[in-house]
């Protein structure tokens, strides 16, 4: 019997896999690849469809964004830079736009950057002067700390001299508030908009995929969900379910459960774990297009922003070694606990000191319970001494670095550590010379996280400003086109379907206008244009 595709895909496809590294065409029958070169010509098929003129690479997978932030982010204020060049810059666009608002609106914004504004966030008595009587809540690019007024302070009705683990309510030389709020201490301002509805969060899900699919990502992670200061709703996976029953979730998903979640729960002697969340929902939950993943740890803060935890200050702030997000016990336990409840753990640590914290939990964990293929991650993985990086080869853990940092936040960043540390900071291709595994991811809306912009981060290591950041660790175009698809399909789970273009993997692909391989200047890597986007074998975007 003659097999019949549903379509067939003819042109120049780069697959990843090693047996047949380029492939002239795909068949594709019920959304996987049934067949590859002469083996899919040779059936009929339903549609053809020709990509002559394009090199076609598997789906870019984004291994770290947080998709329901991206997408409400572009009904807010953008206080990016540019368009903001300046802290006077900034508090003309908040009296804009707080005077087109209605009465009580909160005026929300966010992506500021204290770092390209000369060193300052914005002040509470300041923005009073043009917040029009409207409480204002602007967020850090960072999102590990946000600016309020003092009318959205009043409307918290919180009690600011409440100690707050894991966060600060910063105060000026007489003790006053200055609008500051870091870390968990940004609970207080989520009362301002929060909990966001079903319907909000599957909205900003869909205007997200559609940015996604124009950058020819198939596949992403959202970086947690559900809880803290990162969820927008404790009910944040319904939206994500409602998304996908009214078909508004067009890129495949894997969510990570915002560990905040988890509570304690009565289980038998013999699981060893004393908590989890309600039915016992673990990583793995789901099917191709929405998915469990990891639950979502944090263990310190910003770089940019100077919370992370060091071993030693700021080089900028030499007093100030940022700090855990919680007290160091409840934290281990929190790692542990997950590890023995069965989930695959995120810990997000930036600061050398969070990072060989994060790997003696992980440590003790795997000795209570011995678990083969674990695939736990580090979050970032910022400042990582070579002490650490033989720990994560030893250990079996996926660090997730993010090398558009580098291109967008690196003057900072350079500011914040001197060039010493910055050499081990968002490492690459020494992770890949180790043989650990290395997956691409953008964090947005922290950054623009378009992947081929990454992609060419990676590959120079250089700043905005051209300074150069660490350049041992720039890796090939290959290797960093490897990192966002293989790399990211195998922290996620998901390498036995995606990642590479091969017989039964799903047919998710991306065709360019040119092979990012073949530039000499890696700045031209992030102009090659997106032609189109297919997923599960149909074209989800075309240009």
């Amino acid at each position: 019997m003659t097999l019949v595709l549903d379509a067939l895909y003819r042109g120049r496809f780069v697959t990843f896999d090693d047996l047949r590294p380029e492939v002239d065409a795909l068949g594709v029958l019920h959304g996987r690849i049934v067949a590859v070169g002469e083996d899919a010509t040779s059936c009929p098929a339903r549609v053809t469809q020709d990509l002559a003129g394009t090199v076609c690479f598997p789906g870019f997978h984004d291994a770290h964004a947080h998709t329901v932030n991206f997408g409400l982010s572009m009904g807010e204020l953008d206080l990016s830079t540019p368009p903001v060049m300046s802290l006077p810059e900034l508090y003309e666009a908040v009296a804009a736009h707080a005077a087109s608002l209605p009465e009580r609106a909160v005026v929300i914004g966010r992506g500021y950057d204290q770092n390209k504004l000369g060193g300052h966030h914005p002040e509470r008595r300041a923005l009073d002067e043009v917040a029009h009587g409207h409480p204002i809540w602007l967020t850090h690019t960072s999102g590990h700390m946000c600016v309020v007024n003092t009318a959205a302070l009043e409307r918290i009705g919180a009690d600011l001299d409440a100690e707050i683990d894991g966060g600060r309510v910063v105060r000026d030389h007489d003790g006053e508030p200055t609008g500051l709020l870091e870390e968990r201490a940004q609970v207080l301002a989520q009362r301002l908009a929060l909990p966001r509805s079903v319907a909000t969060i599957a909205s900003a899900i869909e205007r997200a995929h559609r940015v996604y699919l124009a950058e020819g990502i198939t596949s992403v992670c959202d970086a947690g969900v559900a809880g803290g200061w990162i969820g927008q709703s404790p009910a944040e996976l319904d939206g994500y379910q409602h998304a996908r029953d009214q078909g508004m979730l067009t890129v495949r998903t894997t969510v990570m459960i915002a560990a905040d979640v988890v509570g304690s729960m009565p289980r038998h002697v013999d699981d060893l774990a004393t908590s989890g969340i309600s039915a016992g929902i673990r990583s793995g939950l789901g099917d191709d297009w929405l998915r469990v993943g990891a639950l979502k740890v944090f263990s310190d803060g910003s770089l940019i922003g100077r919370t992370c935890w060091l071993s030693h200050g700021f080089d900028d702030d030499p007093d100030n070694h940022g700090y855990p997000q919680q007290s160091p016990d409840e934290l281990r336990r929190q790692i542990v606990e997950a590890h023995l409840a069965g989930w695959q753990v995120a810990t997000h640590a930036i600061g050398d000191a969070a990072i060989s914290f994060v790997l003696d939990a992980y440590e003790e964990a795997l000795a209570r319970r011995p678990r083969h293929d674990h695939r736990h991650r580090i979050e970032h993985c910022g400042v990582t001494t070579d002490e650490s990086l033989e720990r994560i080869r030893r250990l079996g853990v996926i660090p997730v670095p993010q090398g558009r940092f580098i291109g967008e936040l690196g003057d900072g960043m350079l500011d914040a550590l001197g060039e010493r540390r910055a050499a081990v900071t968002y490492r690459l291709a020494s992770f890949l010379r180790a043989g650990i595994a290395l997956p691409g991811s953008s964090d947005r809306p922290v950054v623009d996280g378009r992947p081929l912009l990454g992609i060419a981060d990676m590959v120079a290591r250089r700043t905005a400003t051209g300074r150069s950041f660490g350049a041992r660790e720039a890796l090939t175009c290959d290797d960093a086109m490897r990192s966002y698809t293989t790399g990211s399909a195998f922290a996620t789970r998901t390498e036995a379907d995606r990642g590479s273009l091969r017989v039964g993997k799903l047919a998710d692909f991306v065709a360019l206008g040119s092979d990012p391989r073949e530039l000499v200047d890696p700045g031209a890597i992030a102009s090659v244009p997106v032609h189109a986007t297919v997923v599960g074998g149909t074209l989800a975007f075309h240009a």
